[in-house]
């Protein structure tokens, strides 16, 4: 039975490398099961045995994505961000449309109470704030340059990093999102204008 279970994480592992893929060439709507299945090397059949559905392949993705973005802690268990890591994140974010897409199509899809995808967002913007919060708090102490405590500002910080992929990702051409992170940066006073 040992035998059995590496071989199993080794296949999720394969599908999940497989959807990274998928989804970077052709994007959240793009990526079918089917797709993600052949370059697994498996059948859509083979492929649900992992995965019960698109919903969950997804969101399996997006947690190893948070893992990857975070070194290994993904969101909450980890702490280590710093501000200037942040612009850096938003940058990286920049050169892979496929996923940020991905994501913010769940997210928008995930506020629906029934949504397979809402128990994920709802646990890793829990984390994500509090992550903030420390971040900030490392930064900055219990207040910030603006007067805010880092539990009052990390909201504020985790909608501007999301808002700004929806609105690149509407028009990519008008938004640069590292040039406007770092202005928002600017703007709240935690980097000097250069």
């Amino acid at each position: 039975m040992t035998a059995a279970r590496p071989r199993s994480e080794e296949r999720r592992e394969a599908i999940l490398r497989a959807a990274f893929e998928v989804i970077a060439e052709r994007g959240y709507r793009g990526a079918s099961l089917a797709a993600v299945a052949e370059r697994a090397g498996l059948t859509q059949q083979g492929l649900l045995h992992h995965f019960p559905g698109k919903e969950a392949l997804l969101v399996a993705v997006l947690e190893e994505r948070d893992r990857w973005d975070t070194g290994g802690g993904g969101a909450s268990g980890r702490s280590g961000w710093r501000l200037d890591l942040l612009a850096t994140l938003v940058e990286y974010n920049a050169m892979r449309p496929g996923m940020v897409q991905t994501f913010s199509a769940l997210l928008g899809e995930s506020v629906t109470d029934s949504h397979p995808a809402r128990a994920f967002f709802v646990r890793r913007y829990t984390a994500v704030r509090a992550d903030m919060a420390e971040l900030l708090r490392t930064e900055f102490g219990e207040r910030l340059p603006c007067g805010l405590t880092p539990e009052r500002a990390a909201p504020l910080l985790t909608a501007v990093l999301d808002g700004l992929q929806y609105q690149w990702l509407l028009d990519p051409e008008s938004v640069d999102m590292a040039a406007a992170f770092r202005d928002f940066m600017v703007l709240v006073g935690w980097e000097e204008v250069k």
